[in-house]
């Protein structure tokens, strides 16, 4: 009995063994892509566009590999108590041997498959590491240091040239666009200012900064009233008291900003005496 199917039939099978390959070598390589940006700390893009690959191309592969090359026929023939001829027992060999080399092609797909698998699992291991950190620990590491030189957004040194009343985002030398260090600077009538004890030589000739993260939700607080010198987050209104320390006096803010200590150097530059006066940024992540 010769169970050889037609021409077209392996044409079909070939064509599917190349393709749940390509699929599963394609899923393999996400696999790898994901552990090196994960460990890499890569953005999560880079993680998403990964991960996303290796899964749809292991999924893929698979139902290639199911419709494809895993037989549907279903065979069925006589079992004969009587020896059998030469050319049966040929016929069984020819048949074996083809079977055999089905399975071989099977088993390197299932080694692929299962590697991609692998992959991913190791993958989510290595996912649990993060469990262990706090979610936003930039937040507690802003790169403000004794010395540094105050720049704008573009990297321009700050110098005593703004005006009362101006208000400009800046950063710490070579951390230009950081975000646990974006702060907001602004100049005010120094005879005004009713800071908080152990705060006086904070703020030469009326330039003061605070940290421009809102201590209520993380928004960027964005507005100033100069006039009455106060600072407004535009996300929930919480309004901030500069002349006081930007002490919170409405919306759902419980904490005032904080505060960046300044000096000018002996250039007319203006740089930090160090770090702000508490970690940037709601008041619940110094819980964590």
């Amino acid at each position: 009995m010769n169970l050889s199917p037609p021409q077209e039939g392996r044409g079909y099978r070939r064509h599917a063994m190349i393709l749940a390959v390509l699929a599963l070598l394609i899923a393999l390589a996400g696999g790898v892509a994901f552990l090196i940006f994960f460990w890499e700390k890569r953005g999560t893009a880079a993680l998403g566009v990964s991960l996303a690959l290796a899964l749809a191309c292991l999924g893929f592969g698979l139902i290639i590999w199911a419709h494809g090359l895993m037989p549907r026929e279903e065979v069925s023939g006589e079992r004969d108590l009587l020896p059998s001829s030469e050319e049966e027992r040929k016929a069984f060999r020819d048949d074996f041997v083809q079977g055999e080399n089905k399975i071989a092609r099977r088993q390197v797909l299932g080694w692929m498959a299962g590697g991609t698998v692998g992959l991913l699992a190791v993958g989510s291991v290595s996912l649990l590491r993060s469990m262990t950190r706090s979610p936003l620990p930039v937040l507690f590491q802003p790169a403000w240091r004794k010395d540094m030189i105050v720049v704008t957004a573009g990297g321009k040194p700050v110098s005593t040239d703004l005006q009362d009343g101006d208000i400009v985002t800046v950063f710490p030398e070579g951390h230009a666009g950081s975000t646990a260090s974006q702060t907001i600077l602004m100049r005010v009538d120094e005879k005004s200012l009713r800071l908080p004890p152990g705060r006086e030589g904070w703020t030469p000739q009326g330039f003061i900064a605070f940290s421009k993260i809102c201590t209520h939700a993380g928004c960027p607080v964005a507005q100033y009233e100069k006039n009455i010198n106060l600072l407004l987050c535009p996300c929930h209104q919480s309004t901030f008291d500069v002349l006081t320390g930007a002490q919170p006096v409405g919306g759902p803010a419980g904490r005032p900003l904080p505060q960046l200590p300044l000096y000018i150097d002996s250039r007319g530059l203006l740089r930090a005496q160090g770090n702000f006066s508490s970690a940037p940024g709601p008041g619940f992540w110094s819980e964590l």
